[in-house]
């Protein structure tokens, strides 16, 4: 299986076994970067290693057959150590050239049968980390620990999912773990979480959760993953002052102590 090499100016043939991360080298600390996935969860590399998670990323692009035939270990990996809520992370960055219409599809025609790992398209802001990290070829995966560093570079060829235990450093040993009914609880927050009026020209936009909470924190972020907006709530029932920003599309994401959801907003 060869992976599909990008000519990006240079005469790139016998770089197979050469391809990889391009603009960070081993033991580098990555810049940070938040993107949104295509199911509208976001996602911030800083606050992930933070929780002393490592974190692999799978570059890839839809049409790639390489990507297509390796994306079901990947979601193996995902799967088996505990859908990302212990300490390995899994996350599929898009070059930026697919949407989230193409992303999914590519995730329910190739990704297997294990829980998949978040995917990030061109509409979530993967174009940016692509071009920060510049992989020369796809699928590129690597591997960043909790300080933030690449420490791996490349991981290939891959022939199971023992292919990315192998790169554990001496002393990560991760339990294999189910994945929780976390995905329940974020679908019973989702039905529970009401923002009206929206669109909004008023100025304010009201918030109701129609469950109990012990705390929760609303964050409005803007199209390029900046946060414009937070605060911490203490009532079900919320008036957010949005005269302050501009009209256009944001993201209204609510966490709460047990899961979290993220719905769009348009002001006028």
């Amino acid at each position: 299986m060869k992976k599909i090499i990008l000519f990006l100016g240079l005469v790139a043939f016998g770089l197979n076994s050469q391809a990889q991360i391009q603009n960070y080298n081993l033991g580098d600390v990555v810049d940070d970067f938040t993107v949104t996935d295509t199911e509208g969860n976001q996602h911030n590399l800083y606050s992930l290693t933070s929780q002393g998670k490592y974190v692999f990323v799978d570059f890839f692009f839809v049409d790639c057959p390489p990507c297509q035939q390796t994306t079901p270990i990947f979601n193996e990996l995902h799967d088996k150590y505990g859908c990302n809520e212990g300490d390995v992370f899994c996350i599929s960055v898009n070059t930026g050239q697919d949407n989230d219409a193409q992303v999914i599809q590519f995730e329910d025609t190739y990704g297997g049968d294990f829980n998949h790992a978040p995917a990030v398209s061109g509409d979530g802001g993967s174009a940016a980390v692509d071009s920060n990290f510049n992989p020369v070829a796809y699928p590129t995966y690597c591997l960043i620990n909790p300080n933030n560093e690449i420490i791996n570079l490349d991981i290939w060829p891959l022939t199971g999912v023992e292919t990315f235990e192998a790169t554990f450093p001496s002393g990560f040993e991760p339990p294999a773990m189910e994945c929780s009914v976390l995905g329940l609880e974020e679908a019973i927050l989702e039905d529970a979480f009401r923002m009206y009026p929206n669109p909004s020209n008023t100025g304010s936009v009201n918030l109701t959760i129609g469950i109990q909470f012990d705390s929760a924190e609303v964050t409005i972020y803007n199209v390029l993953g900046a946060a414009v907006f937070t605060t911490q709530l203490t009532s079900n029932d919320f008036q957010m002052n949005t005269s302050n920003l501009p009209s256009g599309m944001y993201l209204v994401n609510l966490q709460t102590e047990n899961a979290q959801t993220t719905k769009s907003l348009i002001i006028k």
